[in-house]
């Protein structure tokens, strides 16, 4: 028998990742009252698996910069609020090119961004190894990012859900949902789970890879589809990579919709001493097997960069699903097909950067107020019937 829960809901929020767990903080912050529901555990999807790369460097101006930047301010207030919990690291990130035609084109790019609010120093070839003593010799030069930082995402999402709880939000794990639920007007009435049913006007759609699953139980269409990425995790060290560091061509990767193999190096240090090495993309479903030739171009990729690591133990890998939508912006906000249904996924590779601008305009808009950003290029809408 399903149970209906009481009191009344302003809204339910689908997925426990860093997402969904913004979206139910700045809910709760608002006064609205949430319920946060997800079929497995906190940061059991695309959050558990990612960097925690909270990056403007690889963005060029357009909507998702400007929500990068809005994002940067917020990471900063909650990391001020959350103190070390969540392993925020402000170190800022330096992107290398091997050539000098690729620091032309990291050149160009830097002042297209500086444009609009990105912080980007050149540094010379014979300057990168001042930021980055163990950085390979003869690289063209660089750029400086300051304002890239890191967080640990499992526990920025466990902690955003934590104070979210403490302002009265309801956390819900180990329960699937399988309809939303609608009134013959069409609008939202809340949703079914396995186990019970929640009432509520609103239902924020922050199920990152399976958003698109979601959307379809509303009855639209939203085309996200997965994009496996790989990461290795070496053995711990002392602190021989300072920032975040990765090579040019990472933000062509990025940026390219390409279903097979891409893989560029992006490496980081962490708190405990493991060294973080990415990044991979390739669209093969929901695939989880384990790819040698991935986890060998990465290795390769990295040394090349930090001859250092050549010799280091790589301990683990592990690896995961990246919600990509075809012109790679999010779905963020109201969706006008069906009232009272809010999208926030699709970020791709970029969702724990982007999660507190996220859930600050889905919250903006669920009280009715201005967002600080405007959500047209993000509309749900946007893309041509299946």
């Amino acid at each position: 028998m399903l149970k209906t829960e009481r009191p009344p809901l302003d809204v339910v929020v689908v997925g426990a990742g860093v997402v969904g767990a913004a979206c139910a903080y700045y809910a709760a912050r608002a006064g609205l009252a949430v319920a946060v529901v997800d079929r497995g555990p906190v940061a059991g999807g695309t959050t558990g698996a990612g960097e925690g790369n909270l990056l403007v460097s690889d963005k060029e101006p357009g909507p998702e910069l400007d929500l990068a930047l809005l994002s940067t301010r917020l990471w900063r207030e909650l990391a001020e609020q959350l103190g070390a919990a969540i392993e925020y690291e402000p170190k800022g990130g330096v992107v290398v090119a091997s050539t000098p035609a690729g620091q032309e084109a990291l050149r160009a790019f830097a002042a297209e961004q500086r444009s609009v609010g990105v912080e980007a120093e050149e540094v010379p070839g014979d300057r990168l190894r001042e930021l980055e003593p163990h950085l390979a010799e003869g690289l063209a030069g660089g750029f400086h990012y300051p304002q890239d930082a890191q967080v640990q995402p499992a526990l920025a999402a466990a902690h955003l859900l934590r104070e979210a709880r403490r302002m009265g939000a309801e956390l819900i794990t180990g329960e699937s949902v399988t309809a939303i639920d609608r009134g013959p007007d069409g609008a939202v009435r809340g949703v079914r789970t396995d186990r019970r049913s929640l009432a509520a006007p609103a239902v924020v759609n922050a199920a990152g890879t399976w958003g698109g699953e979601i959307a379809a139980l509303a009855g639209v269409h939203l085309p996200v589809l997965p994009r496996r990425g790989f990461v290795l995790v070496t053995e711990p060290l002392p602190r021989v990579v300072r920032h975040k560091v990765y090579a040019a061509d990472y933000v062509a990767n990025v940026a390219s919709g390409s279903a097979g193999l891409e893989t560029s190096a992006v490496i980081e240090g962490t708190p405990g001493g493991p060294v973080l090495i990415g990044a991979s993309r390739e669209r093969v479903g929901f695939d989880r097997t384990l790819s040698q030739e991935v986890l060998s171009r990465l290795a390769s990729q990295a040394a090349a960069l930090f001859p250092v690591l050549a010799g280091v133990t790589v301990m683990r890998t592990y690896r995961g699903f990246r919600p990509y939508l075809p012109d790679h912006l999010p779905a963020i906000g109201a969706d006008p097909r069906v009232p009272g249904l809010y999208h926030a996924c699709g970020h791709e590779g970029a969702g724990i950067g982007l999660a507190p601008a996220t859930g600050l305009l889905i919250s903006e808009q669920l009280t009715g107020k201005q967002p600080e950003q405007d959500l047209a290029p993000f509309r749900a809408d946007r893309f041509p019937a299946a």
